[in-house]
């Protein structure tokens, strides 16, 4: 394993909460921490700009109070996801709010910036790169990222399509970093699986839409706990880049999932606005090919206990203690 840097350092549960665009906001990150595993939301999510401070405000104030009340057993620390792409023309107001309230964890997106990182390092931040191959995982160390999220094929959202076994074995050759692994990981037995490959963290997303506090209607919970892997689409049409979808959204859309036609990548647009790929990515419901494993709706600290009792159990059949 890798020499971990502090706040990633000594987790409950080797477990990072994905990013979950529209979904995650203050309630889940919250739940997600005190149950021991890192929870994160998108700054993005955050509309208008200015509710990013009251949600970050709202957030430290709650793990703060809760060590308070909890000092033998601490809140994992949280993150926040910032979109790197050039048409995401809030980065530099959302940036400085995290700088402002020191926030442990910084994961960046679509493009990787020297000056991002060094804004995170400034106040002892860790920064985690999204990729999707070697060669993007080289560009992030390169440019001062301190950690990788390995988006492996069967991620939900903006998911690669190389295998997990290929793309850690390829990283593991040259980087002693923090790596968390993302890809089709629903259960505990998965987790270590993915510890087991040479990865730090499972990186969980889709299983957390299907809980209490996600901010996500309740026919999208339904269908993460009634759908499978055959349920899940590969397609480029909604913003431009690939990711995988629940093919009942894109019925009910209108569009059939067996025959979209392409999209563009011109098309990507995170603007700070209400714009159209808002819209688009609230009327198509992004899930990864591990739904499978997602039985019903719970809350949060009921996922985690489950996903830690199955890390156990999986633990014990392998006779690891």
């Amino acid at each position: 394993m890798s020499k971990l840097p502090a706040p990633l350092n000594n987790l409950p549960l080797p477990i990072i909460g994905s990013p979950l665009f529209i979904i995650s906001n203050p309630k889940l990150v919250i739940a997600q921490c005190i149950a021991g595993v890192v929870g994160s939301m998108p700054a993005l999510n955050a509309r208008p700009a200015e509710q990013l401070e009251e949600w970050l405000i709202e957030i430290t104030e709650a793990l703060a109070a809760y060590n308070k009340a909890n000092p033998g057993k601490p809140a994992a620390p949280f993150a926040i996801n910032q979109i790197v792409h050039k048409s995401n023309d809030r980065l530099d107001h959302d940036m400085a709010l995290c700088v402002k309230y020191k926030v442990p964890i910084i994961i960046t997106s679509l493009g990787a910036r020297e000056d991002i990182n060094a804004a995170a390092h400034s106040y002892g931040g860790v920064v985690l790169h999204d990729i999707i191959n070697n060669k993007f995982a080289r560009k992030a160390i390169e440019k001062g990222a301190d950690g990788l999220i390995a988006v492996a094929a069967g991620a939900g959202g903006h998911a690669g399509v190389k295998s997990p076994f290929a793309l850690i074995q390829e990283i593991r050759q040259w980087f002693d970093g923090p790596i968390a692994l993302s890809g089709a990981i629903a259960s505990g037995g998965a987790v270590l699986a993915a510890q087991a490959m040479g990865a730090d963290f499972a990186y969980i997303g889709s299983a957390f839409i299907a809980t209490d506090e996600a901010r996500a209607v309740e026919a999208y919970k339904q269908a993460i706990v009634d759908s499978n892997s055959d349920d899940i689409v590969y397609s480029n049409l909604f913003t431009g880049v690939h990711g995988n979808y629940l093919a009942a959204s894109i019925r009910a859309a209108g569009m059939d999932p067996d025959n979209l036609p392409e999209g563009d990548v011109k098309t990507m647009n995170f603007g700070g606005g209400e714009g159209s790929k808002s819209k688009a990515w609230k009327d198509i419901w992004g899930s990864g090919q591990g739904i499978g494993a997602i039985t019903k709706v719970q809350s949060t600290a009921a996922l985690v206990a489950q996903l830690k009792r199955e890390y156990d159990e999986a633990r014990a059949r392998l006779k690891l203690g």
